[in-house]
């Protein structure tokens, strides 16, 4: 878990993701990600010299019109005394059975980050922390690229005029080998997701090609990267350029 923390807080300083003062609902499907940042967050606040507190949150979609049992994130909660909520939606039923999307993801995406920040608000806080972790830069920039002709990413901080609410996403600069190690290292037990699209996915179709690429010639992912960052664009500018 060192190596986690160790991007987590390279990552907080560099963006200026947390401050004192700030309550993080941090977004909790039940995946390795959202757990290992979870976990993340409770052990920085033991030394990073920021005071902050957090909730864990969790939208249900009912995939299928059946709840997912979140039971081990609870115990997760309950150890460590963060208090934790679970809104239930009808997501699941709209984007599968009502609108029959054939690419699903973009709709569940919004409508589930909809719930997130709206429910984030009603409990009092004001930045929500999501799971995205280096792997998923790199896919999403280059989803972007190829699939909608545009260079962009989504943010490693983006503030919500509407809601109020700063998303933040402090797992950026962890591979996600790291993240599978320390949920393994940490014991913590997985809620498999009920998708239908799960692995079946534009997302999953990018994350191949990427790991066939890193195979074939090693670099190719911290390249694509370091692009990005070189750029600037979408807040990923280094921190010293801005200033």
């Amino acid at each position: 878990m060192q190596k986690i923390l160790g991007y987590m807080r390279k990552a907080i300083t560099e963006f200026d993701l947390i401050e004192n003062g700030d309550k993080i609902a941090v977004g909790v499907s039940g995946g390795k990600d959202s757990l290992v940042l979870l976990l993340g967050l409770i052990r920085l606040r033991q030394f990073i010299g920021i005071e902050y507190d957090i909730a864990a949150l969790t939208i249900d979609p009912q995939f299928g019109g059946v709840c997912t049992d979140y039971s081990p994130v609870k115990n997760l909660c309950r150890e460590h005394s963060i208090p934790y909520v679970i809104e239930k939606t009808d997501i699941g039923s709209v984007v599968f059975d009502i609108r029959k999307e054939s690419n699903p993801c973009s709709l569940c995406a919004n409508m589930r980050r909809g719930a997130l920040n709206s429910k984030a608000k009603e409990l009092g806080c004001n930045k929500v922390a999501l799971g995205h972790h280096y792997n998923d830069v790199v896919e999403t920039f280059m989803m972007n690229l190829f699939i909608e002709g545009r260079i962009g990413c989504f943010s490693p901080k983006t503030y919500l005029d509407r809601s109020g609410i700063t998303v933040i996403r402090p797992l950026v600069f962890a591979p996600e080998r790291e993240i599978k190690n320390a949920a393994r290292r940490n014991n913590l037990e997985i809620v498999k997701s009920k998708c239908p699209a799960d692995g079946v996915t534009k997302r999953q179709d990018m994350k191949d090609f990427l790991r066939e690429r890193e195979h074939e010639d090693k670099g190719f992912t911290d390249r694509i990267f370091g692009a990005l960052r070189r750029s600037g664009v979408d807040g990923w500018g280094f921190k010293e350029d801005s200033e």
